[in-house]
């Protein structure tokens, strides 16, 4: 792994401004966009066609920028993959030149659709799309968090009635800890942020997403979160 060490100071000491590029503008990117961009941040929100996702998004929030995907990928300082975890690789392996040196947060899942556009098998059985990532982009650091929730929960975890926890995987340290930052924004308490370690770990809280199609097949699309209990 060629990952320089250390990131730029700004990513360190001012996440409370920073510039935010988010891949996908479907529930997820447009969930995330309001709250990042509520609470001070410069986002852009990325769509293969930007004039469409204007259209799609209108009203979401007046400050959120709009531009297609390898735009917001070269212009943010941090980039969130909320593009469907299936397409993610091919996707974001052709943005390397853009994601040099940048801060890749990656909240997807990578699974194969079951038959009733319910998650099914995983893509990458034995590995995890955040370690694919990485293996791509040599040069760009992954963090993996947010995706064993609900989109809703991603953004109002204390909606809730149990604390639900936030999972973080990835091989730079100060990468996770403006990541916890930016949770914190999103509105997390730092005792429900759980550091798995380096990027490998990740292949277990991707698995989790096994658990999500049988939840939702006997309680409906209601906010939840796989959470660890203590």
């Amino acid at each position: 792994m060629t990952c320089t060490s250390a990131l730029p100071t700004r990513y360190r000491k001012e996440h409370h401004r920073m510039s935010i590029g988010i891949l996908g503008a479907g529930r997820v990117g447009t969930n995330l966009a309001s709250k990042l961009s509520a609470a001070g941040h410069h986002v852009t929100l990325g769509g293969r066609s930007p004039e469409a996702t204007t259209a799609r998004t209108a009203g979401t929030a007046p400050r959120i920028a709009f531009a297609d995907q390898r735009t917001t990928a070269r212009t943010a300082d941090i980039v969130i993959n909320a593009t469907p975890g299936g397409s993610s690789l091919d996707r974001l392996a052709s943005l390397r030149t853009e994601l040099v040196g940048k801060i890749l947060i990656d909240v997807s899942n990578a699974t194969r659709d079951d038959g009733d556009g319910l998650p099914g098998d995983l893509c990458y059985p034995g590995s995890s799309l955040a370690e694919k990532l990485q293996a791509a982009l040599p040069d760009t650091h992954v963090v993996k968090t947010l995706n064993t929730m609900l989109f809703m929960v991603m953004t109002a975890p204390e909606t809730l009635a149990t604390p639900p926890t936030a999972y973080l995987s990835g091989d730079d340290e100060d990468a996770k800890r403006t990541v916890t930052g930016l949770l914190g924004d999103l509105g997390w308490q730092p005792e429900r942020i759980e550091d798995l370690g380096d990027i490998t770990t990740a292949r277990a809280t991707e698995a989790m997403i096994l658990v999500v199609p049988h939840i939702l097949r006997r309680h409906g699309f209601k906010p939840f979160a796989v959470s660890l209990a203590r």
